[in-house]
């Protein structure tokens, strides 16, 4: 259920599938964003359900000192993901609001403008899908836990790569740029040759 939930999710924000809604919906796509995260939203709920319902036993317990870790790397990562949330990226464009409230607007991106490459996407490209897997696997004590977090992990690695190419259609040659200066998912792991 969930690796059919993470293939839906991917398909409905796919390139292919997007570019079907612009040609429906045409001035009407600025709801799309909108629809996409109340949709995936509402399929979330009970699949979580369900899975608060599988066999559950304990299988991992952990010591005093690798509770300690586990609990620091646990709110560590909630701070990255809601800080790059409101500081790097525009949560109201993530909802689909700013879309809405742009309806009528004409715009021109300028990729240079638009592309912010301070603060923690001066690190990494993914601030938040990096926080989400830290946050995923500091989760486990259960069978059911190790395998919805694989398969989330799997989805969250595959969404950056397929994220990463409608970048590179959408901001061209200064996104590739900001690829070969910035690491996507581990902070540090490029070596910037001068």
């Amino acid at each position: 259920m969930w690796t059919a939930y993470c293939a839906l999710h991917s398909y409905l924000i796919s390139i292919g599938f997007t570019n079907l809604m612009v040609q429906l919906l045409k001035k009407y796509y600025a709801f799309y964003r909108l629809f996409y995260v109340l949709i995936s939203l509402v399929l979330l709920i009970p699949l979580i359900n369900y899975t608060a319902q599988l066999d559950n036993k304990i299988i991992i317990n952990y010591g005093f000192l690798f509770n300690v870790i586990r609990n620091v790397l646990i709110y560590c990562s909630l701070i990255m993901f809601f800080w790059a949330f409101f500081f790097n990226y525009d949560s109201l464009s993530f909802f689909g609001i700013r879309q809405i409230l742009n309806i009528r607007k004409t715009k021109t991106i300028n990729p240079s403008d638009v592309i912010k490459k301070n603060g923690l996407l001066g690190i990494m490209r993914h601030p938040m899908y990096f926080a989400l897997i830290v946050y995923l696997w500091c989760q486990i004590h259960t069978l059911s836990n190790i395998i919805v977090n694989s398969i989330l992990t799997i989805y969250i690695i595959i969404g950056a790569i397929l994220e990463e190419k409608k970048l590179v259609l959408e901001f061209g040659d200064t996104y590739v740029k900001y690829q070969e200066e910035v690491p996507m998912l581990i902070p540090f792991s490029k070596v910037k040759v001068k």
